[in-house]
């Protein structure tokens, strides 16, 4: 008798959906959050009834950092504070590089008169290419991404340090010819900006980083555990979704979408979702530059021009390696909304009649930046590991020569060409 098909368990389906939810758990919170945020704007917004300017600007931030801080070791933060070349390409790219692209793409946009493009959601867009990195958004991805966490903690001081500096300044620049109509000079408000930038920064990132530095050396095995068994990384997560969820209630109590056509919150929208991903490619090909591994094919040796060891020193660690890379990929790319609120608030003024539509750029920016970033962060999570199971593989080799008694040739011992006479080839 042929056996029966086995039945159909009725909890198969709702067991199947529990699991999508589960692994999809941060869009479906975000979706959740922005309805409430759109029902309920008083509640989350910059100054409402949760006071999120306290609760999520400072405390929910501080969380994501503390727990940063007690997950990387004090000799990593120290020896990636000295990384001037990864700082120095993150804050031209940051800076300097997206907003002269956007500042160009804008300006190409205002002379074709498109009038169902917003002129001040151009300006909106200008602006929020002049603002820092995220803070937390950047912390969070790289550690999903396997990359450099501890690079990306001292990319994000520094990058919000400058940009109270930076970003004011590049604002005055740009809205200069056919954007004086949007030039803020609030010179005035410059200072209050700057005492409030380096008490966030204070507050909310080198405190808690100190904290959870102090920590971990005291009671090191007690912290591992508690980041390993509490799944701490997963509330670094749920500390994201509450900063964006008070950064739409904002937006929505200032009534920022409905203050502008739909055709230029379309435009902004998938606008967001192709330079995001435009200036992740560029971060990638700004960290990993080709022509220094034609110009620099081999590490220098005792028969090379003393130019050639000098400008090998100098220049070839510009190559940075797959997790470094991701971390600037990462912070390159992104645009803070939890500072840059501040920044465009303090030099247009709260009251301002276009604050809404120079918001609305930001606030989506910053969401769909998450979104794009938890899709690509699997795939750098994949490429960081393919470089580790590449070494793994030539080291394996190494051992399998060297145990039949063959010569192993100093380029096969070492990886990504360190030693001397090693040949530097290009990596995917």
């Amino acid at each position: 008798m042929p056996d029966e098909p086995e039945p159909v368990s009725l909890w198969r389906y709702p067991r199947n959906f529990l699991k999508f939810c589960q692994a999809q758990w941060f869009f479906i919170g975000l979706a959740v959050l922005i309805a409430l945020a759109h029902s309920y704007p008083n509640f989350a917004r910059l100054g409402g009834l949760l006071k999120s300017q306290y609760t999520i600007s400072y405390g929910a931030v501080a969380i994501i950092f503390l727990i940063s801080g007690m997950s990387s070791s004090t000799r990593d933060l120290m020896k990636n504070i000295g990384h001037w070349r990864a700082h120095l390409t993150v804050a031209t790219m940051s800076f300097i590089i997206t907003s002269a692209i956007i500042y160009g793409i804008c300006t190409g946009i205002a002379r074709a008169q498109n009038k169902g493009i917003d002129e001040w959601m151009l300006v909106g867009l200008i602006v929020t290419a002049t603002c820092p990195t995220t803070v937390a958004l950047n912390v969070v991805m790289t550690q999903q991404a396997h990359g450099n966490v501890v690079l990306t903690l001292c990319e994000v001081f520094i990058g919000n340090l400058l940009g109270a500096f930076i970003s004011p300044a590049l604002v005055q620049m740009y809205t200069l010819g056919m954007w004086a109509f949007a030039n803020p000079a609030a010179d005035s408000s410059v200072g209050d900006l700057y005492r409030q930038v380096m008490k966030q920064l204070g507050l909310s990132v080198f405190v808690p980083i100190f904290v959870g530095q102090v920590v971990q050396n005291v009671f090191p095995r007690q912290t591992k555990w508690c980041v390993s068994t509490l799944k701490l990384n997963k509330v670094g997560s749920f500390m994201l979704l509450l900063i964006m969820y008070a950064s739409f209630s904002t937006a929505f109590y200032q009534n920022a979408f409905t203050s502008v056509p739909t055709a230029s919150i379309i435009f902004i929208v998938f606008f967001n979702i192709g330079i995001y991903v435009f200036f992740t490619i560029l971060c990638y090909f700004y960290s990993r530059p080709l022509f220094l591994l034609w110009l620099f094919p081999t590490a220098p040796t005792s028969d090379s021009s003393k130019t050639y060891s000098v400008c090998y020193k100098i220049f070839r660690p510009f190559y940075y390696n797959r997790k470094d890379t991701v971390s600037v990929m990462l912070c390159g790319a992104a645009k803070t909304a939890a500072l840059g609120v501040s920044l465009v608030t303090s030099q247009y003024g709260s009251h301002n009649e276009h604050l809404g539509q120079l918001l609305v750029p930001l606030v989506l920016y910053q969401s769909e930046q998450v979104m794009t970033a938890q899709v690509l962060t699997h795939f750098m999570k994949k490429w960081v590991h393919a470089e580790e199971a590449k070494t793994s593989d030539e080291e394996t080799a190494v051992e399998a020569k060297a145990s039949d008694g063959e010569t192993v040739d100093a380029s096969d011992s070492v990886s990504n060409g360190v030693r001397p006479g090693t040949n530097l080839t290009p990596e995917s």
